[in-house]
């Protein structure tokens, strides 16, 4: 089946916008519910993981999303250049379609680069810029996906050469669970930002209750916690 991909509510602005990019399956259903199509399946929950990491930084000022609120560092910016990253990587140098093919890429993809480096952005390296490269990276990732089968061999540069062949599939695995991983960090950064929780714009995917009620199951956690420490 082909995957179409369809413009959402507008490209990134200093107002915190986002572009959409959701996948679509004939009738309007949920790829691999009603038959098997392990592809649109694994396509499907890639968007998901996507949006939901890009939506954690919708309303936020440059200050706050480059902010790093962990002892290692983690910011919200910073996982959605590392994630872009990936993708470019992994669907297109893996499987010869590289992204960077006609200009020289920037400073911190190349392998000679700061450890980290693209773990963060500069000052000089808009939120604009980052989240437009990461929408790039989709379509250019979507691309490589449409084109070839599951089964389809590529060689993965950065790995040691006798373990580089993989199969798209296996790409397709691995760049899932890193996009859900690191949305799950931008999940509890973002919390600690300005409180902001949930999956994606109208879906809190959170228990019902105010925010009196989740200070009380907070505190009973603490409560608990101390008890169960203190035995």
């Amino acid at each position: 089946m082909a995957f179409q991909f369809e413009q959402g509510s507008g490209r990134e602005g200093a107002d915190g916008g986002r572009t959409e990019l959701k996948t679509s399956v004939p009738d309007g259903r949920l790829p691999g519910v009603i038959e098997p199509n392990p592809k649109a399946d694994l396509l499907y929950y890639l968007q998901d993981a996507r949006e939901a990491l890009a939506w954690k930084l919708d309303g936020l000022s440059e200050y706050d999303v480059r902010r790093p609120l962990t002892p290692t560092g983690t910011n919200l910016l910073g996982l959605v250049k590392h994630v872009a990253g990936v993708e470019l990587g992994y669907f297109g140098d893996t499987f010869g379609r590289p992204f960077f093919d006609s200009e020289p890429p920037p400073w911190w993809y190349t392998r000679d680069t700061e450890v980290n480096a693209d773990m963060w952005a500069t000052a000089d390296e808009s939120r604009e810029q980052i989240v437009e490269l990461y929408h790039q990276a989709w379509e250019h990732s979507n691309g490589t996906i449409e084109e070839l089968g599951l089964d389809a061999i590529g060689h993965v540069p950065w790995w040691p050469e006798e373990r580089r062949a993989v199969t798209l599939h296996h790409v397709l695995v691995r760049v899932i669970a890193e996009t859900h991983r690191h949305a799950g960090h931008a999940d509890i950064v973002r919390e600690l930002v300005d409180g902001s929780v949930g999956e994606l714009k109208g879906k809190s995917n959170l228990p019902p209750g105010d925010g009196a009620w989740m200070e009380d199951y907070r505190q009973k956690l603490e409560r608990v916690a101390r008890e169960a420490g203190n035995r």
